[in-house]
């Protein structure tokens, strides 16, 4: 496990954001969301995810869950396409549903810190949010301790029990393109 630290690019993202809310709310893909789905949507999953628009077998398994546009696997079926808009609207849609699912299992989600819920956003599109709201990162979060729970959630990097250096550097401090989840959260902290 790296050692998170705040980035200026991390604050920066934090801070694009925050210009852009109305009473905690942003406009993206047409649609009011959250602030922090549109943190996550734009700085995290968007990114690491990547973004293809013909449905393609999860690079894990090599077979299910189907993936498309931004990682999405809900109702997703072989030969399945969609467009750049469509894929706007489903990554919206998705992490709103997701966050609702956070909302629902952790105690004050919506007055803990920004760059915290944006992690545990992107963390739960990830790796489902019935594994995020059991995790160690949201139970420390529940606690107030962020940074624990920033840390904590680095422990993610698996997929299909082996470790994946891209896993890895999307639960930690990210690389030369794109900001990990552990230095976005700890930047907002």
């Amino acid at each position: 496990m790296a050692k998170l630290t705040a980035t200026k690019r991390g604050k920066s993202a934090i801070a694009a954001v925050i210009a852009a809310a109305v009473g905690g709310m942003v406009v993206m893909s047409s649609t009011v969301v959250p602030d922090d789905v549109a943190l996550a949507a734009q700085y995290l999953n968007g990114p690491w995810e990547g973004r293809e628009l013909r449905a393609y077998p999860d690079p894990a398994t090599g077979g299910a869950p189907w993936t498309i546009c931004d990682g999405d696997t809900k109702g997703v079926k072989p030969g399945m396409v969609e467009t750049p808009a469509g894929c706007d609207r489903r990554l919206v849609r998705r992490m709103e549903e997701f966050r609702a699912q956070l909302v629902a299992c952790i105690p004050g989600f919506d007055k803990k810190p920004l760059s915290w819920r944006a992690m545990m956003n992107s963390l739960s599109y990830n790796i489902g949010t019935g594994a995020a709201c059991r995790s160690t990162a949201a139970r420390l979060g529940i606690a107030g301790r962020f940074v624990e729970s920033c840390n904590a959630a680095t422990a993610f990097n698996k997929a299909n029990g082996r470790v994946f250096v891209g896993l890895v550097n999307r639960r930690e401090m990210g690389d030369a393109r794109r900001i990990g989840e552990g230095e976005l959260c700890v930047s907002g902290l």
